[in-house]
């Protein structure tokens, strides 16, 4: 299994802490955020990675080199990451996961490597990670039917009929992957729609049969970075064992 991280974003509302230094390279503790997720993944088994760039790229190039001198790794640069949003970082990815069982990060979490093990202990293919709280305008929302499938992905849904947000970490099977690309091929080539959010495709694809499964980690610690305010909850709110 391959782990695809999305690290091309210029975060902007977490500015000044990210006007030199991309967003995953930000240190809560003792690590930064790529460097938490790398480690997890690698401790959860995964050998192969691909980390989609745009942002300072050659510092998040420069920081694996270093600390990760053995990591198999592949760089894909989104040229044109200050004006597409990250399902054309995914779109980009095409060549290497395309067909593959693979694990989907945003690179602006920070959570238990827990939850990575899980995922993968996991019997379904495809697994999307849910959290629950109390939910407003700005989270990603998830929508189940009768059966557990997801039939609803985005921020505009209502919060009345949602189970929770969707945390940004995504386990893929081969047929998902495939059916993914094909749809984003229309999205990206024809549609032109680079500037909306990846769960766009994936409404899409569960219209056709291929919907995630809900793995609820509510339990785990986590929180998503997008603000300064964020960043220094998140210094104050990660656990001791995690630091």
């Amino acid at each position: 299994m391959k782990a695809l991280i999305l690290a091309a974003g210029m975060a902007s509302r977490l500015r000044p802490l990210t006007a030199n230094t991309p967003k995953c390279l930000l240190k809560i503790g003792e690590r930064c955020l790529l460097q938490r997720s790398i480690d997890a993944l690698i401790a959860g088994g995964i050998d192969e990675f691909v980390i989609v760039t745009g942002f300072l790229r050659e510092k998040i190039e420069s920081f694996v080199a270093c600390h990760y001198p053995n990591l198999k790794v592949t760089f894909i640069f989104n040229e044109v990451f200050d004006s597409t949003n990250n399902i054309y970082s995914l779109w980009l990815a095409r060549k290497e996961v395309e067909g593959c069982d693979t694990l989907l990060l945003d690179s602006d979490l920070l959570y238990d490597p827990e939850i990575i093990k899980r995922i993968l202990a996991e019997k379904s293919p495809n697994i999307l990670t849910l959290i629950k709280h109390p939910l407003g305008e700005e989270e990603i929302k998830v929508i189940v039917d009768d059966k557990g499938s997801i039939v609803e992905l985005n921020k505009t849904c209502n919060p009345a009929d949602a189970i929770g947000e969707s945390l940004g970490i995504e386990r893929m099977g081969v047929d998902y992957t495939t059916a993914l690309y094909k749809e984003l091929d229309g999205m990206m080539n024809h549609e032109h729609l680079e500037n909306v959010f990846y769960e766009v495709a994936f409404e899409r694809l569960a219209k056709q049969g291929h919907c995630f499964s809900v793995l609820d980690v509510t339990d785990l610690f986590s929180c998503e970075l997008d603000t300064v305010e964020d960043f220094e909850n998140a210094r104050q709110m990660v656990p001791a064992h995690l630091f």
